[in-house]
Parts: C-alpha cells; structure tokens; sequence
C-alpha cells in the first residue's frame, strides 16, 4: 500500500514540475490551475480507493469534488475578490480626482533637474501609492505619467522601467488587498490561520517595503553609472489633466491603512470613506444626487474592468488550492523528511530558494507555491506570524518584477525594453530582496517556533 502512495505522490511531483514549465512557458494560468486542480483530484481519488488519504477522512467523492469546485471559489469570492473589486475602485478615484498625478508632478517639481533624486522621489511616492491600489489599470494609468518623466531626464529606459516596477513591487508588501489573497490561501491550508491579521503583519510589510525600495534604488543608480544618459523621451501631460488635487486631499492615499492599522476599520469601509473623502475634497460630488451616483458607479465599473483580467485566475487558484491539501499527504510521503525542521533552516532554505519564486514558480504562492504551503504545514506546527512572512517574501518580490505579471508584460511594449536587459537588474534585485527579508523573518520571528 504505501508503494501506491509513492507511486501517486512521484506522478504529483512529476505533474507539478509540469506545471512550473507550464507557468514558465507563459500559457494561460486560468486553464493550467483547473487541469491541474482536475488531475490532482483525480489522483488522490484513485489513491484513495486504494489505501486511505487522511486528507479525505470521512468524506465521499461528492464532498471532495465540492470541497475543491464549488466550496474554494465561494469561499475565495466572499473573503477577496470583494476586498480586490473595492480596492479597484479606490484605485480609480485616486487616478480621476488627479490626486495621484498631483503627487507627482510635485515630486518631480522637488526633484527638478536632477535624474537621481527625480527618480528616488518618483519611486517613494509610486511605493506609497501602490499600498493602496491595485490592478494593471492604476498601473498603467500611473506609468504612463511617471515612466515619460523618468525618460525626458535621460534615465536609460531599461533602468526606468525597472525602477518603476520594482517601487510597485515594494508597495505590494504594504498592500492590504494582497495581504488578504495571499492570507486566504494559508486560511485554505490550516484553518487556524485565520487569526492573523494586518495589524499583526503591519510592521514586517513596511520594513520590507523599505528594504525593497532601498535594493531597487541602489540597483538602479549602480547601472546607471555604467549607461548612458539618452533623451529620446519628451515629457508628456497626463491627459490633459493638469489642475492640482487640493493638498488635503492628498492623505486619501494612506486613509485606508491608517484605517486599518490605527481605528481597526473593516477594509472595505476604509476603501470607500477614503474615496469618498476624496472625492469630497477634491470636489467631484458636486451636481444632483443622479449624476453622483452614475459617478460613482462608473468609478467601480471601471475599477472592476481593471481587475477583471485576474479574477478567473483566482478562482481557479482557490481550486487548485483546495486539491493540493489532498495531495499534501502523497507530497509529504517523498518530500516530508527533506523539509527543514527549524526555524533558521526554513529561512535559509527560502533565501537561497527565492528565485523560484519567478515565473509563477514553486516558492510563489500565486503559482504552484500553494503545494509546498501545503506540504510544509503538513510537517510541522509553524506559527503563521513567522511563515506568513517567508511566502510573501518569495511571493510579493519575484512575482512582482518577473516577466509573466501582466504590467511588466505591458512595460515591455510600452518603453520598448528587451526581456533581457530588464531580467538583468530584476532577478538579481528579487534575490538580494528574498535574502535579506527572510534574515529579517528569523530575527523578528524565529523565536516563535
């Protein structure tokens, strides 16, 4: 018996590097997470029928196909795909009330001439902003100010495209909406993980994000230093949308954290009051009731159109998610006694692993990293206050600078970049990031294993 329980744990592992080539091919995520979702199912089933999957104790094959098809994507859209379409719609106020142009015309009105400092300033405020917006619609929407400006100072347009994902990239680990994806996915492989939060988290996300926005920023000026300055790029208008966000205003752009963290607001509300304060402030509410509401409507259906892309995809995710804690215990037979068991060696472990990371890889939980989740709660009792931070070191920096997210992707065509030169700067910055963070995981969380 435990030979088919090898045998169906190698054809898992088999069929999840299959999966990492799949990923790293740039095939359609959506459709390779149900066909793996389908297979995994499938194999854990047969293994079942065979000799017991503890995973499976006392459930039909009913429950287990609703377990994995229609329990993961309800229980995903009720707890994030809301957080995600709220957090869109704050995204899109700050873009139409001007509050993200003004920031950084002023930026770049401190930074004058000087591409260095121009560049630093441009890279905060895109960081600080990106803790709060989300999706490739803000995104682009921001780049497509900021990325002209850095190339009208003569910045080399590799190190301005890198520069600018990477800010995006330091944000993310402040974000509140993807600390609530990636949190659901750990909900998924231990329920008793719920009790993590935010506030608890608060602390670890702004130290990386500074160190993040600090890596990217000296991996920027050093390749500079052996580039040419080429003034190709004229600066252009954001649109024509030239008139400054009143200076209250401004704050809109935190109000959702300061929410969260210090008055412990529901994320959702904090979205709205914050867009709706900035509405007000910038006084877009004017005119009858009618035209505001048609207002704000528009403002969520466009802040909806600019997640849409990703929202098949993490239903899907939330099934695979669901099949891998069925496959957990055939990937624990083979891989359980090579797992590190402290706290220091997991550390080590993810440092030296963050490249894989890229490309949606095994240590990126929104790729095949769900597995390994998967496999390594299955071999011991790890505090979520310390795992939580490894994944989202290997998740948020790799993810986040690599190739396959959909704004780098965008970024390629736009400044007309090679992958190569930008992979030069972003791969080895998304490891010195994982190496650094996950030293910092073990001197803030170690002792808590």
């Amino acid at each position: 018996m435990d030979a088919v329980n090898v045998v169906v744990g190698i054809i898992m592992v088999l069929s999840f590097f299959g999966l990492v080539w799949y990923c790293v091919k740039g095939y359609n995520l959506m459709v390779g997470f149900f066909v793996m979702s389908v297979f995994w199912v499938a194999l854990a089933l047969i293994g079942n029928g065979i000799t017991p999957n503890s995973a499976m104790e006392d459930q039909s094959v009913v429950d287990v196909l609703t377990n994995v098809f229609q329990t993961g994507p309800e229980n995903y859209g009720r707890s994030i795909l809301v957080n995600v379409f709220f957090g869109a719609f704050f995204g899109r106020i700050l873009i139409e009330t001007g509050i993200a142009a003004t920031l950084i015309r002023k930026v770049v009105e401190l930074g004058g001439d000087k591409p260095r400092i121009t560049m630093s300033l441009l890279c905060i405020v895109t960081a600080v902003i990106f803790t709060s917006m989300t999706g490739i619609g803000p995104v682009i929407s921001i780049a497509v100010i900021v990325l002209p400006i850095m190339l009208s100072l003569g910045i080399p347009s590799p190190i301005a495209m890198f520069s600018f994902m990477g800010s995006i990239m330091a944000g993310i680990f402040g974000n509140i909406v993807n600390f609530e994806q990636y949190k659901a996915i750990f909900v998924t492989a231990n329920e008793s993980y719920a009790i993590y939060d935010y506030n608890t988290y608060f602390i670890f996300g702004m130290i990386a994000m500074i160190v993040s926005l600090v890596v990217v920023l000296i991996v920027a000026n050093v390749t500079m230093n052996r580039k040419k300055t080429s003034y190709a790029w004229a600066a252009t208008s954001d649109g024509g949308n030239t008139a400054d966000a009143p200076a209250i205003s401004w704050i809109s752009v935190i109000l959702p954290v300061i929410g969260v963290v210090v008055f412990k607001v529901p994320i959702i509300f904090g979205f709205i009051f914050s867009g709706l304060f900035a509405l007000l402030t910038c006084r877009k509410l004017k005119g009858g009731f009618a035209d505001t509401c048609r207002m704000l409507s528009k403002q969520f259906s466009d802040g909806a159109i600019d997640v849409a892309p990703m929202v098949g995809f993490l239903l899907t995710l939330s099934m695979f998610n669901n099949a891998a804690n069925y496959a957990s215990p055939y990937f624990k037979i083979l891989l359980g006694e090579a797992m590190p068991k402290s706290a220091l060696m997991l550390c080590i472990a993810f440092a030296v692993l963050t490249p894989l990371g890229f490309f949606r890889g095994p240590m990126n939980l929104v790729g095949c990293g769900a597995a390994i989740l998967a496999v390594i709660v299955s071999t011991a009792a790890w505090p979520v206050q310390f795992l939580y931070p490894l994944f989202a070191v290997t998740t948020v920096a790799p993810q986040h600078l690599d190739v396959t997210q959909s704004w780098v992707a965008w970024g390629f065509g736009y400044t007309k970049v090679s992958t190569k030169d930008y992979m030069k700067m972003s791969i080895p910055s998304g490891w010195i990031i994982g190496i650094i963070l996950c030293a910092i995981v073990f001197v803030l969380y170690g002792n808590l294993v």
